[in-house]
């Protein structure tokens, strides 16, 4: 991909604070090409991101109208390859990937009709159940069976959105009537885990790192440990691997004695995905490398040794003299 006269460029969009995702990624990126620059995107002109990265791009959001737009910037900032990394945008890069490779531009996605059943957690449920994955079930408020306890939750959009945990029967349909479109699923005791996991183009897990998620705020592990379970590790790439995603997937689960009860899958990075690259999931670089060698054999998964305990803290940024 990159070239002695234009550097291999990443647009990470929708880089918000996503602070450590840049770093991970210039650091992915200076190893294929020491000269490599990560350009941060999004919609908010004063990002975070804007400061850590190597240039910022107050870019168009992701919809149709923009498509050319989107396609001119890319082209302006010499970007060759696009990280998606919000679940509202996924579908549109999807949608439009083979558009943006027409422009010599390849963006680090799932398949569209991955993506879409990722995001509908009903259709998730329901295509889990079907095939025999350990995915817990879905159901419409109005089909709710039994005395409880149930969890209710926005059929799309973010898990923690509007969720409802633990409730009776009679408080689950209370709740639910607060959401725009929501969905009930029977409430499973249990330690929750992260999944990370990289599946190459062709859909094959090439690795895969499981995580206590130690503690939860917003949805998202502010402290989280890695761990290894082969038995769990064998589910989880089994139903990724039916699943049709490709690239970087973070799901989540809930380990019970009968193995893993699945509850997501996000087709993108994870929020804390970087505690993975630490025990060796080198899923940035893979992907990084499957666009520029596409012909070449990817390094082999490679387990460290040891687990990681990832602390997600604020870190203050001081700049010198800055130029603004």
């Amino acid at each position: 991909m990159p070239t002695n006269s234009s550097p291999l460029t990443v647009l990470v969009t929708s880089a918000s604070r996503k602070i450590p995702l840049i770093h991970a990624m210039r650091h992915a990126a200076r190893q294929i090409d020491p000269a490599a620059k990560i350009i941060a995107g999004d919609f908010d002109p004063e990002a975070h991101a804007r400061y850590v990265a190597d240039e910022f791009w107050a870019m168009p959001t992701s919809q149709d109208d923009n498509l050319s737009a989107l396609i001119d910037g890319c082209r302006k900032f010499g970007v060759r390859a696009v990280l998606p990394t919000r679940d509202g945008e996924l579908s549109f890069w999807a949608r439009h990937r083979a558009s943006f490779s027409d422009a010599d531009v390849s963006v680090i996605v799932s398949p569209p009709e991955a993506i879409d059943r990722c995001l509908d957690k009903f259709d998730f449920a329901s295509w889990g159940l079907s095939n025999g994955y350990p995915v817990i079930p879905a159901v419409p408020p109005a089909e709710i069976e039994g005395d409880g306890p149930f969890v209710v939750k926005e059929r799309t959009g973010a898990g923690s959105r509007g969720l409802g945990l633990n409730l009776d029967a009679a408080a689950a349909r209370a709740h639910a009537a607060t959401l725009d479109d929501p969905i009930v699923q029977p409430f499973v005791s249990g330690a929750e885990i992260s999944i990370d996991a990289w599946l190459s183009g062709s859909g094959e897990v090439h690795g895969l790192v499981l995580r206590w998620r130690d503690r939860v705020v917003n949805g998202e592990s502010q402290v989280t440990t890695t761990f290894g379970d082969p038995a769990l590790e064998a589910q989880a790439e089994a139903l990724l691997s039916g699943l049709g995603v490709s690239g970087p997937v973070v799901a989540q689960a809930i380990v019970t004695s009968e193995g893993l009860e699945v509850i997501e899958v996000n087709p993108r990075f994870g929020g804390a995905s970087t505690a993975s690259i630490a025990v060796g999931l080198d899923s940035l670089r893979w992907s990084l490398l499957e666009i520029a060698s596409p012909d070449d054999h990817l390094p082999k998964f490679d387990r460290r040794d040891g687990e990681v305990r990832q602390v997600r803290i604020p870190q203050d940024l001081i700049i010198h003299d800055p130029d603004f």
